[in-house]
């Protein structure tokens, strides 16, 4: 009887999770929009697995000096994890001053010259941890001079904020910066998430277009413009590499307040569609 007992209470529990997940709102609707769309997956990474780097598709990213969103970053192995089918990329306090001189450090990784999109739909769901000074970032660059080989942001989450910025870089939208006639069509958008959840994000490669979507629906989009093909406005129809990465401090967010705990990115999974 008791044996009878544990396995009815097993698969209550497996029922109930079950139902949690199909009803969830976000992933529901975007299932919906899958199916309707007609889109077909092509390859994924759920990350369940005990070495995030098992697979050959993912890279530590290394630090640089030049740009804000990658001078903190470590290969330091605390700060990359694998728990309960997600991968954990970390932001804390350094410690070791002997051993890395930052204040702090972070975890990325990267498909450089080894996955590339091209033509599709790419997704990632995950949920971003907030401090004040955190940066967490979802983006695409291909194997080319940034800014004439563009730069693809599906997603950059500053401090407590609670939506999510959509941006593309490329030579036309830099010369928009001192240049009104380079303005159009709009670079940058915001979109409002679940911030204390996971939320599946998307961009959609197009020839012609950039969609972006959150949680199965749009939330911004960049077109190409034919009369602005000599001025570099669309160069985004080549193969791009993701990089996922946790960030502290910089220009744009913020000093970091300090703190002590942890920051963390949790990446459930990422997947490619096709038609």
């Amino acid at each position: 009887m008791k044996n009878i007992f544990i396995i009815l209470c097993v698969m209550s529990i497996s029922i109930a999770c079950s139902q949690q997940e199909k009803e969830d709102p976000s992933t529901k609707e975007n299932n919906d929009y899958l199916k309707k769309g007609g889109w077909k997956l092509v390859w994924e990474d759920d990350f369940n697995r005990d070495d995030i780097f098992a697979t050959k598709i993912w890279s530590k990213i290394w630090r640089c000096d030049k740009a804000d969103w990658c001078k903190t970053m470590s290969q330091d192995p605390s700060l990359f994890e694998i728990k309960n089918g997600n991968l954990i990329l970390l932001g804390k306090p350094s410690t070791d001053p002997a051993k890395d001189k930052s204040k702090y450090i972070t975890g990325g990784v990267s498909t450089k010259d080894k996955k590339y999109f091209e033509k599709g739909r790419l997704e990632i769901r995950c949920k971003l941890e907030a401090t004040q000074g955190a940066w967490p970032a979802i983006w695409m660059v291909p194997n080319a001079t940034w800014p004439t080989g563009g730069e693809i942001d599906i997603v950059e989450r500053l401090n407590y904020e609670p939506f999510v910025h959509h941006t593309v870089h490329s030579t036309y939208t830099q010369a928009g910066k001192k240049d009104p006639t380079k303005r159009t069509p709009k670079s940058t958008a915001t979109a409002p998430i679940n911030p204390d959840d996971y939320n599946i994000y998307a961009v959609e490669l197009d020839t012609d277009e950039l969609r972006f979507y959150v949680n199965g629906k749009q939330t911004f989009s960049y077109a190409r413009v034919p009369e602005k093909e000599s001025e570099g406005q669309f160069p985004f129809a080549r193969p791009y590499m993701l990089r996922i990465d946790m960030q502290l401090g910089g220009s744009w967010v913020g000093e970091v307040k300090p703190f002590t705990k942890p920051v963390r990115m949790y990446v459930d999974w990422v997947r490619f569609y096709q038609k």
